[in-house]
Parts: C-alpha cells; sequence; structure tokens
C-alpha cells in the first residue's frame, strides 16, 4: 500500500525522517495524469535509491491562454499505475496549501527562461521552477528525476540547483515514446485520431535531421530544414518553433557538433505537442 500524504509540514516532517535514517530518496515531481514516461522515472528513482517518491501536483503555471482546470486529473488511476512501479510515498495537496495567503516569493532565472516555452508562455518557468524548489525542500531527495520531453525545463532545474546550492542530484532520462515515435505527454489524451496521427510528424522531423547529421551534414540551418519540412508538409500541424541548441546551455548553434540538441514545438488540435532530440543519439539523453 502506497503512504499518502497531503499536507506539506507532514511531507516535511516526513522527508526528516527519512533523513535522521541514513534513507535514499529518489524523487519524481508530476502534475498528475500519469504515463509510461512518469513510470520510467518512478521504476529509476526505486531502482536507483531506498524508496521513490512522487509528487502529484498541477501547479497554477498556466498561462493567460491556457486552462488550469482542463488539465487532466486521475488521482486513483495514477495511485493504480505507481504501486507496481514501486512507489512508497505520494504527496498530493492543493494550491491554498502550497501557496497559502501572502505567499510573494518566487525562483527565476534571467538567462534562459524568456526562450522558446518562455517566449509562448510569459512566467511559465517562474511558476516551474517556484514550485520544484518548494518541493525539493519538502522532500529532501538525493536525486531527482525528470524526463527529456521536456529539455528546456530539465536544464533550468538543473541551473537552479547548480546556482542555489540544493543538495541532490539531478538525472534526465530519454523521453519515452509511443510504438509510432510520438512522445508521451499527458496531454495527448486531448488529440483526435486524426491529430494524434499528424502529430508523430514532430519525431519524424527529429529522425530526419539527425539522418541528416549522421550522413555528414553540420550546417544548422540545413538540419532545421530538415525537420521543419517534415511538420510543414503534414496538414493541422502549426510549427510554434524549430531550433538547434547546445545542449548544456540553450544558446544557438551555427554548426552543430555531438552536443547539439533540437528542439521543435507545435500545435495539433489546439494542443501544444514539444519534441527534443540529441542529432548525435537521438534515443538517448542529452544528459
Amino acid at each position: 500500500m502506497i503512504e499518502t500524504i497531503t499536507s506539506p509540514a507532514a511531507m516535511s516532517a516526513r522527508a526528516a525522517a527519512f533523513a535522521r535514517a541514513g534513507t535514499r530518496v529518489g524523487f519524481v515531481p508530476t502534475m498528475g495524469a500519469l504515463h509510461d514516461g512518469h513510470l520510467d522515472l518512478v521504476r529509476t528513482a526505486r531502482a536507483e535509491n531506498d524508496v521513490a517518491v512522487v509528487s502529484i501536483f498541477v501547479n497554477p503555471q498556466f498561462g493567460p491562454n491556457e486552462d488550469f482546470t482542463r488539465y487532466p486529473r486521475d488521482l486513483d488511476g495514477d495511485l493504480t499505475k505507481l504501486a507496481p512501479a514501486g512507489c512508497s510515498l505520494v504527496f498530493t495537496t492543493d494550491a491554498a496549501s502550497m501557496y497559502p495567503r501572502g505567499f510573494s516569493t518566487y525562483v527565476t532565472n534571467d538567462a534562459w527562461s524568456d526562450r522558446f516555452e518562455g517566449a509562448v508562455r510569459p512566467g511559465h518557468f517562474r511558476g516551474v521552477l517556484t514550485v520544484v524548489a518548494k518541493l525539493f525542500h519538502l522532500v529532501r531527495p538525493t536525486t531527482a528525476y525528470f524526463g527529456q520531453k521536456d529539455a528546456q525545463q530539465a536544464l533550468l532545474i538543473r541551473r537552479m540547483v547548480a546556482d542555489l546550492d540544493f543538495p541532490l542530484q539531478v538525472r534526465v532520462r530519454p523521453t519515452v515514446r509511443e510504438p509510432d515515435g510520438l512522445a508521451r505527454s499527458s496531454r495527448n489524451v486531448f488529440l483526435s485520431a486524426t491529430g494524434r496521427e499528424r502529430g508523430v510528424s514532430l519525431s519524424r522531423g527529429l529522425r530526419a535531421a539527425a539522418a541528416r547529421f549522421a550522413s555528414g551534414e553540420r550546417d544548422a540551418n540545413a538540419l532545421i530544414a530538415a525537420a521543419r519540412a517534415e511538420l510543414e508538409a503534414t496538414p493541422g500541424v502549426s510549427v510554434d518553433y524549430v531550433a538547434l541548441v547546445h545542449a548544456d546551455t540553450l544558446e544557438d548553434v551555427a554548426h552543430a557538433d555531438a552536443r547539439s540538441l533540437m528542439l521543435v514545438a507545435a500545435r495539433v488540435d489546439g494542443v501544444r505537442l514539444l519534441d527534443n532530440a540529441l542529432l548525435s543519439a537521438p534515443t538517448e539523453a542529452a544528459w
């Protein structure tokens, strides 16, 4: 039976007990609506630590054109999935508990948070970094686990951990995909059958760019064009951005190398889909 905690104070007390016992804690922060990508993180957390802790909290970080209330929620279903994956404890709470009256302190990153997802969703990463910082304080993990699908988010969290001296490690796992290549995402449930087929164009674009890289192409514009062509050739896909950046800094690159990460984002059925790949090793994590 999975232990469930709903109070931040109770979670902090439980984390203190883990620390006193010398228990290694693997932590997977989530917003629920769990899929195989989340469960891969949980299984890895359990394999590499004494206990695996999962948080389920839909953070009110959404922008003005996003619907916080529409985000899929299925706590009972999530708990059913977590038990076989080795989860020991679930921390699930609400916004009033995490952000009590008078809350006014936020974590920001001035270098990387206004590009790509940050440009499309102003303020998004302030919400992400703030809630993850709070969760790290409450759970006190030895290691925290994230998926590469949200590469910019993972890089920002890793930077925050380094800059603010959090006593933990950040592990990033490769993106988990459907058999046809579509990156697993909680938002995929909003896609129609046709939209689902169209969404595969993102991974096709990444594979096309990776194939050009493998054949010797190093010009960033040519590699970006190869990926963009796959998306633009698919009806009903609206491209937000295609970019080639350094996997450690998010800086644009003119010539690709082993650390070049391609980022793609597009809208299908009104749903924003994200994907990315390290061109030199597209099936591996960039970190």
